[in-house]
């Protein structure tokens, strides 16, 4: 099957574009209905619009509260045709409200091997904590902060001579592939909406 995507950004979007990559070669049968930023000025938005894709800025600021923002992004969404949600580098925590919106048919891409070094910065608590491999991971989105159902890894090596910068490049290449190789599974049918990503884990 051809997935619709709605996929929701707040940087570069790097992940992005590594998704209208995949489609535009045929190697994913996926189509981005639409782009939505939290942010303005997110260089998402703008490759969203060379790519002539709806490329919307929907500012969590200008709503009273986090569900009052998700019904907005439900609306754009439900209104633009997505019927799955892609999390790439989107920088906020989703409510029930979206996700019960998309049952287990919301995914978010995290850069290091969870359940290790959850939350942001990921890539400086793996490098600051001097462990040897880090990597990153696909998983299913339920109410906890990168907490739910694991889809996918890919183990990137800290080598010795890494700083920061070489670190996050590599694990930001292992994350292109990754995501595009689970939508790719997710259009074959090889891997199924989760029925446990309603449910908080701990």
């Amino acid at each position: 099957m051809s997935l619709a995507l709605g996929v929701l950004v707040s940087g570069n979007g790097t992940n992005l574009q590594a998704i209208l990559d995949a489609t535009l070669d045929g190697s994913l049968a996926a189509r981005v209905c639409c782009v939505i930023s939290n942010r303005t000025d997110a260089m998402a938005l703008e490759r969203a619009s060379r790519a002539s894709l709806p490329a919307l800025a929907i500012r969590h600021q200008n709503f009273p509260t986090r569900e009052a923002f998700d019904r907005a992004l439900i609306a754009a969404l439900r209104e633009h045709g997505a019927d799955w949600v892609v999390l790439a580098g989107f920088m906020r925590v989703l409510t029930p409200e979206l996700l019960r919106a998309f049952p287990g048919r919301v995914v978010n891409v995290h850069p290091s091997l969870l359940p290790a070094f959850p939350g942001v910065n990921a890539q400086r608590q793996a490098f600051e904590h001097g462990v040897k491999v880090t990597g990153c991971t696909v998983h299913f989105v339920d109410e906890g902060v990168d907490s739910g159902p694991i889809i996918a890894q890919r183990a990137v090596e800290i080598l010795p001579d890494d700083d920061l910068a070489a670190l996050t490049e590599r694990i930001h290449a292992a994350e292109h592939e990754l995501l595009v190789g689970v939508l790719r599974d997710i259009a074959n049918g090889r891997v199924a909406p989760s029925n446990t990503a309603l449910r908080p884990r701990g």
